[in-house]
């Protein structure tokens, strides 16, 4: 296996219909700009109500993926043996 870092960043999807698109949503906007996406773990749902009736979905996410350092940045220094 080869070593790997992974980033976690918080995402919030909303959606009119229902949590499981407010989380679809957020994940395939994310896979524009992100790539090598690799997990979604639903932190929190909740809804938005207007007059006692749902106005939307939302759900809180937090997505890994694999971290890629800037090309040109500095190397992690090699362990000695």
């Amino acid at each position: 296996m080869v070593d790997s870092v992974y980033r976690v960043t918080e995402l919030i999807g909303t959606s009119s219909q229902s949590w499981e698109a407010a989380a679809r949503i957020a994940v395939e906007t994310a896979a524009r700009t992100l790539r090598d996406l690799r997990v979604a773990e639903v932190v929190d749902q909740d809804m938005t109500l207007e007059n006692g009736k749902v106005t939307s979905y939302r759900v809180k996410l937090n997505v890994s993926f694999k971290y890629e350092p800037p090309s040109g940045g500095r190397k992690a220094p090699s362990r000695k043996r």
